[in-house]
């Protein structure tokens, strides 16, 4: 059965949420994306393999997808490479179906809400499913791990925005404007006490490395000149990286 448009929406909304070793068919995310579409398991996880056929991330590193992507694969992987607001916004809408009550998709409780102020329930509600996808695809493509520390509890890592949500309107969703860092190192970087180089080395400020206690030398001026693990996917982007040590990192 040919793939309509809007599945094809839901199958590349999800591959951008799931690591790439977890594109099989046992997957519950799967599993319940092929129970909404009507599909077997294991025909939407060739379509994920598909997409990863296209993805440069992917392919790269000498990992490949299936080969086989549709015309129209690639139509929906171009279409929304610069537009992540609309994907979210419009894969959001698909998934509910007659009776729901609303998104399924929830923010985890470790995420620091937006700004509501003055918002309707509704696009608080919508907030609130950007901001997930945005952390899933985050996670996800650093494997669950913070990038300076490894740090690997989920209820202690943030998908960190490069150039702030409120700053930036453009690549509030793009995943190549996050960071998956630990709630330390999330703070010390928001608060420009630590930034990254072109080559993704680690830049501490002269007010880190004056600090005398053995924590902050061993947690956090100790990253001076080291490389974070870059992601499988959504690499930071270079002009993103330079906004944030030209304007907000103390040097």
């Amino acid at each position: 059965m040919r793939w309509t448009a809007n599945e094809l929406k839901l199958a590349f909304y999800l591959y951008c949420q799931l690591p790439f070793g977890r594109l099989h068919q046992r997957n519950p995310d799967i599993v319940q994306l092929a129970s909404k579409l009507g599909r077997t398991p294991s025909s939407v996880a060739m379509k994920l393999v598909n997409f990863a056929s296209l993805d440069p991330a992917i392919t790269g590193t000498g990992r490949k997808g299936l080969s086989g992507a549709s015309k129209l694969d690639r139509a929906i992987w171009d279409q929304f490479q610069g537009d992540w607001e609309g994907l979210v916004d419009e894969c959001s809408a698909l998934l509910v179906l007659p009776g729901d009550a609303g998104p399924v998709d929830v923010l985890s409780v470790t995420e620091p809400a937006a700004n509501y102020v003055g918002e309707t329930r509704e696009a608080q509600v919508r907030v609130r499913v950007r901001q997930s996808f945005f952390r899933k695809a985050v996670l996800a493509s650093y494997g669950g791990k913070c990038c300076m520390s490894g740090l690997s509890e989920p209820r202690l890592l943030l998908a960190s925005h490069i150039v702030p949500w409120s700053i930036d309107t453009a690549n509030r969703l793009n995943p190549a404007n996050g960071l998956c860092l630990s709630a330390l190192h999330d703070r010390a970087f928001d608060q420009g006490l630590i930034a990254l180089s072109d080559e993704f080395t680690v830049l501490v400020s002269d007010q880190l490395k004056a600090h005398s206690d053995a924590f902050t030398r061993s947690s956090l001026a100790a990253l001076e000149r080291s490389e974070i693990a870059l992601p499988g996917r959504f690499v930071p982007a270079g002009e993103l990286i330079r906004w944030h040590r030209e304007n907000v990192f103390l040097g």
